[in-house]
């Protein structure tokens, strides 16, 4: 089913987003910020008070995350980094922490940050027991990432709150709901899976959307209930049109049936 969004003036922000207007089902903001949580991209930690420079290097703490079964975020930092050394001067004193984690669009399109997420709460280091089971949950996310030793400390961020502001709206979080969302099926492929529709089917793209006047139209945006397709005219117009799958998937086999019948219906 295809949906329309809103145009886009193209001297707009980067950060403001065409966004749909019309009642679709939807990931909740539970589920995005989990996604983003337990994705690879970007992200930020912030520990007030203390002074920190550049963000450690992606192989780090920007990529090297999962959540636990109890809706922490884990991280594997440097022991030597920042984050390491306050957790270290805190022992049992309550640290307060920020992430932030940006979501930049794998395809070439305008408006290319797709959204942020911010996850509040307290950091801890994790010891004995707990982190060889971290240590294992971290292996799973991240199998390339070295395992924690003498030089990589894990660090377990307990949620007090988190907040969502992405293509589908701005929205709060509360803690039990994070912990009791699952990420998107989708979310571990979606960037090769966009970058493959935008190089192998941009004939099929361009078809699903010939009813609008577009010079160029990308998918930017995939998840278990539909594709986003971002398309601008010569002049700088911009817009968004939602395409439903008409059953949720939950693995890559059930996309190409979904997107089988999504270019045959187009």
């Amino acid at each position: 089913m295809f949906r329309p969004g809103i145009s886009l003036p193209g001297e707009h922000a980067e950060g403001e987003q065409p966004r749909p207007v019309e009642d679709v089902r939807r990931p909740s903001a539970a589920e995005r910020v989990r996604t983003l949580a337990q994705s690879s991209v970007s992200a930020l930690l912030t520990i007030p008070g203390t002074e920190q420079g550049a963000p450690q290097p992606a192989a780090d703490l920007m990529r090297t995350r999962t959540v636990g079964p109890e809706g922490d975020v884990l991280l594997l930092v440097p022991a030597d980094s920042v984050e390491a050394r306050a957790c270290t001067w805190a022992q049992d004193d309550d640290l307060a922490a920020v992430m932030e984690i940006t979501d930049v669009a794998p395809v070439s399109v305008p408006h290319r940050v797709r959204g942020r997420a911010w996850i509040a709460g307290w950091l801890t280091p994790v010891h004995g027991a707990d982190r060889a089971a971290c240590a294992r949950l971290l292996a799973q996310a991240a199998p390339s990432a070295p395992a924690p030793g003498d030089s990589r400390q894990v660090l377990r961020l307990e949620v007090g709150e988190a907040y969502v502001d992405d293509l589908w709206g701005a929205e709060d979080v509360e803690p039990d709901a994070f912990a009791a969302a699952s990420p998107d099926p989708l979310a571990r492929h979606e960037a090769e899976l966009l970058q493959h529709l935008a190089a192998a089917h941009s004939a099929q793209i361009r078809d699903l959307c010939a009813c609008q006047e577009w010079e160029q139209a990308v998918p930017v945006a995939l998840d278990r209930f539909g594709l986003r397709v971002r398309g601008w005219s010569a002049e700088g117009s911009c817009m968004d049109a939602r395409f439903e799958f008409p059953e949720p998937v939950g693995s890559v086999d059930e996309l190409r049936h979904a997107m089988h019948a999504l270019f045959s219906a187009g």
